[in-house]
């Protein structure tokens, strides 16, 4: 039995909780510190958890203290956290926070792991990265995995400056698929189809792709010239992509996004 304490109760802790009760994992085994007193109720009422407004007992009695709150917020979280901890692995989903700047702010406290998720684990479709410091355990990392994976799927880095790469490619990447699909959705519509179906194809394109993608060994770049007639229409549309290097500057901005990522854990780990 694995007891977890969750420190906020938003959205991307809904999910985890909502996952890990589908994966077998018990009610009683799980509990929420939420200040907000609105979300306290609903996660009361909606997932039948244990729920309190300040940490305590649950905290100190939990095998895992996984940290759902904004960054920003982080450090005083930490600061209340810290004379409660003694073994317990904590697990961080705070974006940005590097894991020597939560130890620190933990008392030096060295069972960290942070991790990475994104936002298509409200569907149970997510996917991770993680990162543990050197105090932690195979044992931690299971459980860590495991947590995370009660959502989708889990990767492991070794270096904590890949969490920057992690964070632009698949941390934000969702918001570069729907800008993708915005654009889909408004070619359709300006090639006259009716809304309702400029939604549907563009969404079941990129899904169906998506799908052929994932259970394929091939590179993306083979699958893509299967589709890829001399002289017709897909040769043309992506003529005129690679004519005004949409790839470069896909690339590009997601370099600059990790960048940012960097930046902001450099901003906020100065907060001490």
């Amino acid at each position: 039995m694995t007891n977890i304490a969750f420190i906020g109760g938003g959205n991307m802790a809904t999910a985890l909780i909502g996952g890990l009760l589908q994966k077998g994992y018990a009610r009683h085994e799980i509990s929420v510190v939420e200040v907000d007193s609105a979300a306290r109720e609903r996660l009361s009422r909606t997932l039948g958890v244990a729920v309190a407004e300040h940490p305590g007992t649950e905290v100190a009695n939990a095998d895992v203290v996984l940290l759902a709150v904004k960054p920003q917020q982080l450090r005083g979280v930490a600061l209340a956290l810290r004379p409660l901890l003694s073994s317990q692995l904590v697990l961080s989903i705070a974006a940005g926070i590097r894991t020597a700047d939560l130890a620190g702010w933990l008392g030096g406290y060295p069972l960290v792991i942070r991790a990475m998720p994104n936002t298509p684990a409200l569907v149970l479709a997510g996917v991770a990265a993680l990162y543990g410091m050197p105090s932690v355990t195979v044992a931690h990392r299971y459980t860590a995995e495991s947590i995370l994976g009660a959502v989708g799927s889990t990767i492991w880095v070794e270096r904590e400056e890949l969490m920057d790469a992690v964070t632009a490619v698949s941390g934000s990447g969702p918001a570069y698929v729907f800008y993708f699909i915005e654009a889909l959705d408004q070619a359709a519509r300006e090639l006259g189809l009716p809304a309702a179906q400029a939604r549907q194809l563009s969404l079941d394109t990129f899904l169906g792709a998506a799908r052929l993608a994932h259970g394929s060994s091939d590179e993306p770049a083979l699958l893509r010239a299967r589709v890829t007639s001399k002289g017709g229409t897909t040769e043309r549309a992506l003529a005129c992509m690679e004519g005004a290097r949409v790839k470069e500057l896909v690339v590009e901005a997601i370099k600059q996004a990790a960048q940012r990522s960097r930046e902001l854990g450099e901003e906020l780990g100065a907060a001490r």
